[in-house]
């Protein structure tokens, strides 16, 4: 009898450390992608060996590119950009080349658009002819930008710029300064050409019938973005100020192992186009201890347009976003709308947006295709967001997100169509511990009547706004530990074609709102 009760002590005993060895649920966090980051050679190698002159009026496109591409052919190093402004054209990074800027550096890139040429590039998506940014790389890799300087892409003499952006004496001094406005007396424009390419539709499409004379008449309207680095490998961009750019700030396309660390990324509010940094198809990347104040899209994840990013296939993967804020921002975090490639394994935690139109913003529409799956985004606080605080929406219309002055906009048509490869799927998202003091509304998620928006967890979140939560077309959505603050309660959750969505320990006032 004891020796059976000692088996069976013996057994309960094996049984609980086995029940214990058992894993937890994973938490994602703890086992995030590993991004390699570029490793460099001691040598350094100044920018005034070779005859740059700081004088804010000397070109210094030859000297620059001069030292960059002696030191990768010796092997790399770092090439030193010393105090002092430095007027210069486009730049070309290449492999094992640390491009460093010295305290109170300011590399100027020119207002002459004559030192831009015309290059086969890539523009939402799609290849098209650009202007040649003034910082680019194809096919390069262990690069990098760093140091405590400013580089500045002289975007104001690109832009065309809104009315409705600028006050009254900034919009005077705009016409003042030449250039063209529209029959409407809304758009300014800085040049003819700016013009014309306006007036078109995709001008910049590589098309087989059109000329090399075609594409120069429309030059001006082919903004460049500041930096594009293009299928390049082991990149690092730290601590320095990247502003005032064409379009896009930052453009890594097809690259991996990047790592963007303690960098500012600006642009006016008026900055049409003006995104922080678009990650189009990229693998391993990290953003860390930045900031943003645009004109557009704040931190974006992109994949392709259409049929050509689906052709590409390359979804954006395996992205870390942490310790960063976002100040003036169309969205603070965003996927889409050119998502077509998809997008998975993306961490976004411990960020901050302030004054963003929007700030958790997953945008897309018929025709995109690809899937946007396996999202976590945790630790996120947001004040006064001018609209929703976090929002899905398959019907993007590339407009602004907020509703310009006089502005009229028609809801979309809401009409059931066959399920196709243009069919875009967002999935599996994972959204905790939000904090929001102030928005226009807490949730909107609005899916397409043919593929609903599915499989959205939401954990802990304290939303202070006009309004509550709207979710349309939507399935499988999970609400739990919601707490909604809101002015226009009646109801705080609406409702239209959702699909199992359940509430979970709803806060006492939210609760007590459902049943008014």
């Amino acid at each position: 009898m004891n020796n059976f009760r000692l088996i069976f002590a013996s057994l309960i005993i094996s049984l609980a450390i086995t029940v214990n060895a058992q894993p937890k649920e994973t938490d994602p966090f703890n086992h995030l992608p590993v991004v390699k980051e570029p490793v460099f050679k001691n040598d350094t190698l100044s920018i005034l060996k070779y005859g740059a002159v700081n004088d804010g009026v000397t070109l210094n496109t030859i000297p620059i590119n001069q030292a960059i591409a002696a030191s990768s052919k010796n092997g790399g190093g770092v090439v030193l950009i010393p105090e002092g402004m430095w007027l210069t054209g486009p730049i070309e990074l290449k492999s094992n080349v640390n491009l460093h800027l010295q305290k109170n550096a300011l590399l100027q890139f020119t207002k002459d658009l004559n030192q831009y040429k015309l290059v086969e590039g890539n523009w939402e998506g799609v290849a098209q002819m650009r202007n040649q940014s003034p910082i680019w790389a194809n096919d390069e890799e262990n690069i990098a930008i760093t140091g405590y300087g400013i580089i500045d892409g002289a975007g104001d003499v690109w832009r065309m710029v809104k009315k409705d952006k600028l006050t009254e004496s900034q919009w005077k001094a705009r016409i003042a300064s030449g250039g063209l406005v529209n029959e409407e007396k809304k758009i300014w424009y800085p040049s003819e050409k700016t013009f014309k390419g306006a007036a078109m539709k995709d001008p910049g499409l590589i098309t087989p019938n059109k000329s090399a004379a075609f594409y120069d008449s429309i030059k001006d309207f082919l903004r460049p973005n500041l930096l594009v680095l293009n299928n390049c490998k082991r990149i690092l961009l730290e601590g320095v100020i990247f502003q005032n750019s064409p379009a896009w700030n930052l453009h890594p396309l097809l690259c991996s192992d990047l790592t963007v660390r303690n960098v500012y990324v600006k642009n006016p509010r008026y900055a049409q186009n003006g995104d922080g940094i678009d990650i189009e198809s990229c693998k391993n990347v990290l953003i860390e201890g930045s900031t943003f104040d645009v004109g557009d899209d704040g931190i974006c994840i992109k994949s392709g347009r259409d049929a050509a990013g689906r052709k590409r296939g390359i979804p954006t993967e395996n992205v870390i976003i942490r310790n960063s804020t976002v100040y003036h921002a169309h969205g603070g975090f965003v996927i889409g709308s050119e998502m077509s490639g998809g997008a998975k394994n993306i961490y976004i935690t411990d960020c901050t947006f302030i004054g963003t139109d929007i700030g958790l913003r997953f945008k897309t529409t018929r025709g995109r295709g690809g899937i946007v799956e396996g999202i976590y985004a945790r630790n996120i606080n947001m004040k006064d967001i001018v609209g929703e605080a976090i929002l899905f929406d398959m019907y993007y219309a590339a407009v602004d997100p907020i509703v310009l002055s006089g502005e009229k906009r028609v809801a979309p048509q809401i009409k059931v169509v066959p399920v196709t490869e243009e069919t875009p799927i967002f999935r599996d998202f994972h959204i905790s511990n939000i904090v929001c003091d102030g928005a226009s509304k807490a949730i909107f998620i609005r899916g397409l009547p043919e593929l609903s928006i599915s499989d959205i967890y939401f954990n802990h979140l304290t939303i202070k706004s006009k309004e509550g939560i709207d979710l349309q077309e939507a399935k499988n959505i999970q609400l739990n530990h919601i707490n909604l603050i809101v002015e226009q309660s009646k109801p705080p959750i609406r409702i239209q074609n959702g699909n199992n969505v359940s509430y979970k320990n709803l806060d006492p006032a939210t609760r007590s709102l459902l049943i008014k």
